[in-house]
């Protein structure tokens, strides 16, 4: 049987069809990137203190200081938590006696925001923090809030690729986008933290699914020349667009429920576009539906202004596809069948839990960053747009190992050396972290090609599954590493530099695919630096194996 991608050769590679589904698959990816990320606004931790209630009997000087002072990341400032007993101010201060020079104010009984907090409204007018005194005891919700918004995508990233191959790409891929927009308008009616947060879960499942189904959507109605550009350019950048409309969302739109509001609007106008996408062909195909897979290709010929062949399909062809479709069952267990296999299983799932850990942490703790939290945020996004160009150069020309060791050894050295930098010189803080935030994604965004490269055919699509579904993991944990700057603003950072770095080093030990025939069995899989070499492969893969590379990558999560 002809390969799809001779049976749609007469089409062109680059046709008005295809041009239209590349840009509108890839404008649907824009809600996902302001989506995905929009905990950071949302979330956002304010400055508060104790509030006094109205009728507190006490001089001026008494409310001054009735807040401790304490030092909060390396600046002192009053406390966010505690306050000094009340009743014990009210009776200095109507005895008359003066804070610091009459009373010790390091002696006085201290206790908990009994009367609620104040916060400052310079930055939010209100988040769920505000909303709902998501502080002091009740601060490790925040990151709850996170972290169960990508069990979320865990879960979608789990069951996205199941459903789109049982149901079709384009229905999952507009149902998916449905349950992204519409969960995100109920969100808005929330009366508890527990309602919100339930609500962000769903929405985490819808996000990933819609990312994951128009990701496998374009790579298989594209043809080879465009998809590896769909797949790590188009989709990409257009994540980091969304990315980047965030923070100017946010930035005039200051209440929580008015910015969830307006960030649901892009996900409605993308309703008319059913009437655009076509389904796909390749997966029709797969279920033996010829006729609407003729269908879509005689109009995308029409659209092309292209003449397609009396007959696309023969009764001969149709038998060979039954055959095929009966294929040997492979389960999860095999990825770890030899010494060599599980060995590549665990680094690779290893490399993309703790990168995950590293492009989340970064991003999530921006409103952390000196200066702006606004600017902050849309500098974390256009970094991704270069990191993303450096990446698919760097897939081009240079060895897989070295080009993801050494962002990640980039990334995560110059994370490391935050620490070192004078309190005084804030912008230099910046800029090191947004470089790391640059060797960190330029990393990420290689590693689907580089797993899809290392197994064989009948696991493939499995592994960047499995691995896939590992920086999920890492993706759930990183709101932690956020969390631990309220203890020390550079634990975060030393935490997140070490494991990158550690990662890099060990990315140096798996084996090298570039240059190299895609693995067709276990036998053919190339080996662990320091196992020994069985199976060697000294052939230069043909154009033709580079081009397939996307296609192992349809069923990514």
């Amino acid at each position: 049987m002809r390969d799809y991608d001779e049976l749609i050769a007469f089409l062109g590679e680059w046709g008005p069809f295809q041009r239209l589904v590349f840009f509108l698959l890839s404008a649907s990816i824009v809600p996902n990137g302001f989506n995905g990320m929009s905990a950071v606004f949302l979330a956002g931790v304010p400055e508060h203190r104790c509030r006094l209630p109205p009728g507190a009997n006490l001089s001026r000087e008494w409310l001054n200081a009735s807040i401790p002072r304490e030092v909060q990341g390396g600046r002192e400032g009053p406390s966010r938590c505690r306050r000094y007993r009340l009743e014990s101010l009210a009776n200095f201060s109507a005895l008359g006696l003066q804070p610091g020079r009459d009373v010790d104010l390091s002696q006085l009984e201290q206790e908990k925001c009994l009367d609620g907090w104040e916060y400052s409204r310079e930055l939010y007018l209100s988040t769920i923090v505000t909303e709902w005194n998501l502080v002091c005891d009740d601060d490790w919700k925040t990151p709850l809030t996170t972290s169960l918004f990508f069990v979320g995508v865990l879960i979608g990233s789990f069951i996205s690729g199941q459903l789109s191959d049982r149901f079709g790409r384009k229905s999952i891929l507009f149902a998916t986008m449905a349950v992204q927009t519409g969960f995100s308008f109920v969100q808005i009616f929330s009366t508890s933290w527990e309602m919100f947060t339930v609500l962000f879960l769903i929405v985490g499942m819808g996000q990933i699914s819609n990312y994951v189904v128009a990701f496998i959507l374009g790579t298989e109605i594209l043809g080879k020349s465009v998809r590896i550009i769909f797949s790590t350019l188009g989709v990409c950048i257009f994540f980091a667009i969304g990315y980047m409309l965030l923070p100017l969302f946010a930035y005039f739109i200051r209440d929580w429920r008015m910015l969830l509001l307006a960030l649901t609007v892009p996900g409605v106008l993308c309703v008319p576009l059913w009437w655009v996408i076509p389904e796909s062909p390749r997966w029709l195909i797969s279920q033996g539906r010829f006729k609407e897979a003729e269908i879509i290709i005689r109009k995308a010929a029409k659209t092309n202004g292209i003449v397609a062949p009396a007959v696309l399909f023969d009764s001969t062809e149709m038998q060979d596809l039954k055959l095929q479709q009966q294929q040997q069952k492979v389960f999860i267990l095999d990825l770890f069948r030899t010494r060599n296999i599980a060995a590549i299983t665990v680094m690779s799932l290893l490399l993309w839990m703790l990168t995950s850990v590293g492009y989340f942490g970064l991003s999530l703790n921006t409103p952390n960053l000196h200066g702006n939290a606004y600017v902050n945020c849309f500098l974390s996004a256009v970094i991704e747009v270069p990191a993303y160009v450096i990446a698919w150069l760097l897939l081009r020309t240079v060895p897989r190992r070295y080009s993801i060791s050494g962002t990640l050894f980039l990334g995560g050295g110059v994370i490391l050396f935050i620490q070192l930098v004078p309190t005084n010189l804030h912008i230099l803080s910046v800029v090191l972290v947004m470089l790391g935030k640059f060797g960190i994604t330029s990393a990420f965004s290689m590693l689907y090609v580089y797993t899809a490269e290392l197994y064989p055919t009948l696991v493939r699509n499995m592994a960047v599954g499995a691995t896939s579904m590992s920086s999920r993991v890492g993706s759930i944990i990183a709101p932690y590493f956020v969390y631990l700057g309220a203890y020390d603003r550079f634990l975060p950072y030393i935490l997140m530099g070490s494991l990158t770095v550690l990662i890099g080093i060990l990315t140096l030990f798996l084996p090298e695919s570039y240059g190299n025939p895609l693995p067709e069995n276990f036998e053919q899989m190339l080996r662990v630096k320091g196992f020994r070499n069985r199976h060697h492969f000294s052939s230069v893969r043909s154009s033709k194996e580079i081009d397939e590379t996307p296609k192992t990558q349809i069923t990514a999560l």
